[in-house]
């Protein structure tokens, strides 16, 4: 297979190229050439930046498939179907879950109600109106799918995952759980949310490598990726990671009302965790079977855990010497005084 990914060099990709290229594949990068990567055997590096709408490095060229994985604004999409329409058999776009208008609903699937960008100028948007303003992040993306659908029509396969985790992951997120424990938290504890809360995340090699199997096959339709393909919980995670590590910290599991009452925020500061109740009861709950019916497979939370922690470990000491997400130990030392005193 000719396959053309656009991105290539960032978290997904670097992960992506070498499958596609023991799998026999024909792989052409196209970006910015700013991001310093490994040149790999068998692969063609194409440089244009689509934000000036510079596609000429791919004028001629067909492929038999492309994956992008990088999309913030819908006329992107626009601009790779006017420069690939005709030249390429099948188009998988990379999208995510924040399309979804509400988090409420347990076990909801692809057809559940969308951000709405009315009103939104969605063509004349830049990635930099995205991060000047992140509330537009999921409508721009729900802009951007539907211009996949419309501009690949019949053609198309729309991934939505949720948070990304595994090596190379520089948001940090998951990674705070391995690392945190296996320098022994604060003082030999740890703060821990509530046990019975879900969660869902992907590995980053388990979506790049489907999203590959999804281009050879070119499948179709709207997936949601996020896994695994059983009901994890916060406990599961927890117990996981504290096995991996080989951590003797003491895990101290606080309630929802202590965590709200003391003003511990999910997703930051415990990262990954988000409470299983209320408008948020189905953020960790969305269904992948139709995913897992197109050929998604998981690999073990073990490995994900242990290949974190090479990963970090392997990274220069000036990076590891602050986790982006989490709390501190300052703020995590007071918040066990108070769980304490409970």
């Amino acid at each position: 297979m000719k396959l053309l990914i656009l991105g290539g060099t960032g978290f997904i990709g670097t992960h992506q190229v070498p499958y596609a290229l023991e799998r026999g594949h024909d792989v052409t990068l196209f970006n910015r050439g700013r991001r310093s990567a490994e040149v790999l055997d068998g692969v063609t590096y194409l440089v244009g930046d689509r934000d000036a709408g510079d596609y000429h490095s791919l004028a001629g060229l067909q492929f038999d498939a492309c994956i992008d994985n990088a999309v913030l604004v819908p006329r992107w999409v626009r601009g790779a179907a006017a420069a690939l329409l005709g030249n390429i058999g099948h188009y998988t776009f990379i999208s995510t879950t924040s399309v979804y208008a509400s988090d409420a609903k347990i076990n909801a699937d692809e057809s559940d109600p969308r951000v709405s960008y009315a009103g939104i100028d969605v063509l004349a948007k830049s990635p930099a109106d995205v991060r000047a303003d992140m509330s537009l992040y999921g409508a721009l993306k729900a802009a951007s799918e539907d211009e996949a659908l419309r501009q690949f029509d019949g053609g198309s396969a729309i991934i939505r995952p949720g948070l990304i985790v595994g090596p190379g992951d520089e948001s940090d997120r998951f990674t705070y759980w391995p690392v945190r424990m296996a320098t022994g938290g604060t003082d030999g504890r740890m703060l821990i949310p509530p046990r019975e809360d879900p969660l869902q995340f992907i590995d980053v090699r388990d979506l790049a490598e489907w999203s590959v199997r999804v281009a050879e096959a070119q499948t179709t339709g709207v997936f949601n990726a996020k896994g695994p393909d059983y009901h994890l919980t916060v406990g599961t995670m927890i117990d996981t990671v504290h096995t991996v590590s080989k951590s003797e910290v003491t895990l101290c599991e606080a309630s929802r009302e202590f965590l709200a009452a003391n003003e511990v925020q999910p997703w930051s500061d415990l990262p990954v965790w988000i409470p299983g109740v209320g408008d948020m009861a189905g953020a960790h709950r969305r269904s992948v079977a139709r995913a897992i019916e197109a050929g998604l497979t998981y690999r073990a939370l073990s490995t994900t855990v242990a290949d974190t922690l090479t990963w970090w470990h392997g990274l220069p000491e000036t990076r590891r010497a602050a986790l982006k997400w989490g709390m501190s130990h300052e703020r995590e030392r007071a918040l066990l005084a108070l769980w304490d005193r409970r």
